[in-house]
């Protein structure tokens, strides 16, 4: 990272703005043409979990290309400042490579459905048996990950 004073360096750290995100950004790369898709998410150690139906162009983007980009940010606030190349931003964010693939078995399913459920509520039903055979599944083990935060306090 070129300015390292604003790099997050500890796990804990970039986890803790992990935990605080709503909605994640993934990257998905179709040969040369990169396309890029907001999602909610789950997350455990190491995994970010998400879902889809069971068509649509990431699906067939995966099929090809496994490699992916996670990127989420949270506390994003303008800074006004004394004219225009004085303004800034506050924000912390995270941005994670990795290679995604398709969970098929349904306890896989069940648990990455959980976390990804467990970030928006602390109640659910079980999924049912047709919801889990008509969902697609997708975890990303991370491969690299790193930590950007602006206009923290210290």
């Amino acid at each position: 990272m070129r300015r390292s004073d604003k790099e997050i360096t500890h796990i804990t750290a970039i986890e803790a703005v992990i935990a605080k995100a709503r909605v994640c950004r993934v990257a998905f790369s179709d040969e040369n043409q990169p396309y890029i898709v907001p999602l909610c998410f789950g997350y455990t150690s190491g995994y970010f979990y998400v879902h889809s139906a069971a068509l649509g162009k990431k699906l067939d983007i995966l099929r090809n290309n496994p490699l992916v980009c996670v990127q989420l940010e949270t506390g994003v606030e303008v800074i006004p400042g004394e004219g225009p190349c004085n303004w800034g931003m506050r924000y912390q964010s995270v941005t994670a490579m990795g290679k995604a693939r398709f969970v098929e078995d349904m306890e896989g399913k069940r648990q990455a459905l959980d976390h990804i459920m467990a970030r928006y509520t602390d109640q659910w039903t079980p999924f049912p048996e047709k919801a889990l055979n008509n969902t697609v599944v997708i975890e990303v083990e991370i491969t690299q990950i790193t930590g950007k935060q602006s206009g923290q306090p210290t």
